[in-house]
């Protein structure tokens, strides 16, 4: 079993930005299991955090020369040199503070920061690291360039750098990506542009901290000013790039990428398209062994094939039991890290009963939507009767959820829910589900 990981200890960086030209400064916190990685912008009031996915990729300014993030309109600019020594080295789960709306630029690779990150050293965590596993070949072409994945049991990449200029010759390079070719092969190689290329940008607004010591300006088949790390450097940071932007997957690949004259816009339609296959192929896999009703226990990644919710509103860690449309019960594991705990009772806290009933409400939806008619579904909360709340949770409790189905109808569904740690019931109620398709208004049902 091959456990997720995060950082041992807190990693600080403060640089000024490639594209922007100022100052940002960076903190680099362990993350807690099945997380993924945050951004979070503490210069803004109130503080903005979101999660370092596909979903959240800014189009207005990913593309030719940088990937970046945002949440409405909240961005942080050019992520994908830590993203890349995220995936790179193996951490699967972190919390990245920012002051600036860009990352530091440093030396235009992602050395710096694969360094501190293996300073500081990381630390196993309590969950299985979940692959997405390519098992055929995926094709991506356009008029001048290719991307092929092909079935791997590794992480591998494949670059051809193809200028058709004088200014930079012909490139290729292979790579096996592990903790060790990253740190020493791939992490050292800087960002690039040619001589034409770096005008066209600085006019364009673009590359305001940028400079001979942080950017290979190629010219005649050298750098301007500078000495080539690897003879091949630019084609290696074709391939860091490359590994940032597949860490947009949500988590690490298992196959062999194929790129041919290809850049941060491709990288963005490979992950794309990727992400599509996978879900058209769990969707079949679903289908054809028609669970969850198979299926007696459901870990937080069968959860999420069932419920909408995401971290941080996923409030069950694991089903222990299901009968579709019966009942189920299920654990929340309360621990002191939650991020409610932050503000509610600061230094005496306690788990708000609003989200013990979320939790009993999740279940209730696992056992409604774990139906076969009822898949792909929806289940809107509707109304909650007879609360009650017999005892006070605190971090360190795990939370025995139980749901148990008293009406269901072809849109709506009631369940009484009871939540336990160990034998003592702290918490009750009956809750009613709206039950639809997506896109469906939950108003027009009727009570």
């Amino acid at each position: 079993m091959t456990c997720q990981k995060t950082l041992q200890v807190p990693v600080r960086i403060e640089g000024t930005g490639l594209h922007s030209g100022l100052p940002s400064r960076v903190t680099l916190l362990p993350g807690k299991p099945n997380s993924g990685v945050w951004l979070k912008r503490l210069d803004r009031v109130p503080e903005v955090a979101f999660r370092a996915t596909w979903e959240n990729l800014d189009p207005n300014l990913s593309g030719g020369r940088q990937t970046s993030l945002r949440h409405g309109e909240i961005r942080v600019r050019t992520v994908e040199h830590l993203l890349a020594a995220f995936l790179g080295l193996g951490v699967d789960n972190a919390v990245v503070e920012i002051e600036g709306e860009e990352l530091p630029g440093l030396d235009g690779s992602a050395q710096v920061y694969a360094e501190k990150i293996l300073e500081a050293g990381l630390v196993d965590q309590p969950e299985r690291r979940q692959y997405l596993e390519v098992d055929q070949p995926i094709y991506l072409r356009g008029d001048d360039f290719t991307m092929t994945v092909l079935p791997s049991n590794n992480f591998e990449i494949s670059y051809t750098l193809s200028y058709g200029s004088e200014a930079l010759g012909d490139q290729f390079v292979r790579f096996r990506v592990t903790p060790e070719s990253f740190a020493r092969q791939i992490a050292p190689a800087r960002t690039f542009c040619l001589k034409e290329e770096a005008e066209a940008l600085l006019a364009s607004g673009y590359g305001q901290g940028a400079s001979l010591n942080n950017t290979l300006v190629f010219e005649g088949g050298e750098p301007i000013g500078n000495v080539l790390r690897f003879p091949d450097e630019a084609a290696r940071h074709k391939v860091l790039d490359l590994i940032g932007d597949l860490f947009l997957l949500g988590r690490p690949i298992r196959g062999h990428v194929i790129s041919f004259r290809t850049g941060h816009r491709q990288n963005h339609e490979l992950v794309r398209k990727l992400l599509e296959w996978d879900q058209e192929k769990s969707q079949g896999a679903r289908e054809s062994m028609n669970p969850p009703e198979r299926k007696k226990q459901l870990d937080v990644k069968d959860i999420q094939a069932i419920l909408p919710h995401r971290y941080p509103f996923l409030l069950v860690d694991r089903i222990l039991h299901l009968e579709p449309g019966k009942k189920a019960s299920g654990i929340k594991n309360v621990t002191v890290d939650d991020y409610y705990f932050q503000g509610h009772f600061p230094g005496l806290p306690v788990m708000p009963g609003v989200l013990i009933i979320e939790a009993l409400a999740q279940v209730g939806g696992v056992v409604m939507l774990s139906k076969s008619e009822n898949r792909g579904k929806i289940a809107y909360l509707m109304s909650i009767d007879n609360a009650k709340f017999r005892q006070p949770v605190v971090p360190g409790d795990q939370l025995r959820l139980e749901a148990e189905v008293l009406k269901s109808r072809s849109k709506t569904g009631q369940c009484a829910g009871r939540a336990y740690v160990g034998d003592k019931l702290v918490c009750e109620a009956q809750v009613k589900f709206a039950v639809l398709a997506r896109g469906e208004e939950p108003s027009k049902v009727e009570e």
